[in-house]
């Protein structure tokens, strides 16, 4: 009972929260406007689902080059200049669609994407942390799980969207303008930052403490969290690469329709996972709401493996319920403690949506050379891990 108290939120850090949070859905957006992207440059260019992964490897490749120096960047300078730089690059990487149009070039939108990518690293490193440290560390993971059911809203609209605009018959012609608008909003939005003050959370009383002279690699939830993370990018982002793949190879619709379907029903399922964990959590501890989870994508995956034709399709969208309160709860729990250490440990953490340039290529070379549903091996076994560290985290966090 005594973990109801807690806020949330502290009230002084409201108006905060409210303005971080939006930026969450920007980049849910830009995220996941690729897995329609990618299906659309298999029909537009005619090449492989191994070969159309490398928008997942580019963009997600933006990720690994710069987390470290974001994590940098935002530890000198702070927060709000972080986010403002990140809007920056988010915004000119979008712009760059535009010319990328008229050349329709493979490798000049690959281009684009790692800038976008480069641009997004910045918000998240600056983000995530954020949000963990403007309440109680009791409410961190429940908080960042609101904070990111908006990120979910973002992912609703980008396959929406790019569906209707890639997926018409006049599909090249519009490729630029969803990018476009998205461009000109985040420019905005930079602005916008850039004349607020976001007050910077500073850890005095943990500096020269435990958690500095223990070092950051020390912390074994943290080192564990960065692995777990990296698989658990390896899974989502695969599901989400080749939803549409698995739905139209199995003849349940065509990919427009898949497109929307990807919207309303998964990533909108996905979202709801993310409100819902928030309210659970406020009311059981993190760990144990993610150990839960973590068991039930593993099942939902190995039945997709089964290809048990109706069965595997509702698992599928199961599993988006299940793995949505995944990434910021681990994020959350690996940087518990870590005090002066937050900002360059968020930096490692955001190294690992690496994982999402990694998983497309090994799924779309299993598909290649034998079926849709035997390639969520990958995904199974990168939950697998996730479930390991859920495991790991419920015994190694003692009740307070």
């Amino acid at each position: 009972m005594e973990k109801q108290t807690y806020a949330l939120v502290k009230r002084n850090y409201l108006v905060p929260f409210v303005l971080v949070t939006s930026l969450f859905f920007l980049w849910g957006f830009a995220h996941a406007i690729l897995d329609v992207l990618n299906k659309h440059f298999q029909e537009v260019l005619d090449i492989t689902r191994a070969h159309s992964a490398l928008v997942q490897v580019m963009f997600y490749l933006g990720y690994f080059v710069m987390a470290i120096p974001a994590g940098l960047f935002i530890s000198k300078y702070g927060y709000r200049r972080g986010v403002v730089f990140g809007l920056l690059l988010y915004g000119i990487g979008s712009l760059l669609f535009i010319p990328g149009e008229y050349w329709m070039s493979f490798e000049f939108f690959l281009f684009s994407l790692f800038v976008i990518a480069c641009g997004l690293v910045f918000l998240e490193t600056a983000a995530n942390p954020y949000m963990t440290e403007l309440g109680d560390k009791e409410t961190a993971a429940s908080r960042l799980n609101l904070a990111q059911s908006f990120n979910g809203l973002g992912c609703i609209c980008g396959p929406l969207v790019g569906g209707l605009l890639l997926f018409s018959d006049e599909g090249t012609s519009h490729i630029s303008f969803p990018y476009m608008l998205m461009g000109i909003v985040v420019l905005a939005v930079a602005l916008v930052f850039s004349k607020i003050q976001l007050p910077e959370i500073v850890h005095e009383e943990e500096a020269g403490g435990e958690a500095a002279s223990k070092g950051l690699w020390s912390h074994k939830l943290f080192v564990f969290g960065v692995f777990a993370l990296f698989c658990y990018e390896i899974a989502e982002i695969s599901i989400n690469s080749f939803f549409i793949n698995y739905v139209v190879d199995d003849g349940w619709m065509n990919a427009r329709d898949a497109a929307v379907v990807l919207s309303f029903g998964g990533l909108g399922l996905f979202m709801c996972g993310r409100f819902a964990g928030s309210w659970i959590m406020r009311r059981i501890r993190a760990e144990r709401v993610l150990l839960c989870c973590a068991l039930g994508t593993v099942f939902m995956t190995l039945l997709i493996v089964c290809n048990l034709g109706v069965i595997s399709l509702v698992a599928l969208f199961l599993v988006y319920v299940f793995e949505a309160i995944m990434f910021p709860t681990i994020f959350a729990l690996s940087l518990r403690g870590m005090g002066v250490n937050t900002k360059r440990a968020s930096s490692y953490l955001m190294m690992s949506p690496i994982g999402g340039a990694v998983g497309p290529v090994l799924m779309g070379y299993v598909a290649d050379n034998s079926n849709m549903s035997l390639s969520f091996i990958i995904p199974f076994v990168a939950f697998c891990v996730v479930l390991f560290y859920a495991w790991t985290a419920k015994h190694e966090l003692v009740e307070e």
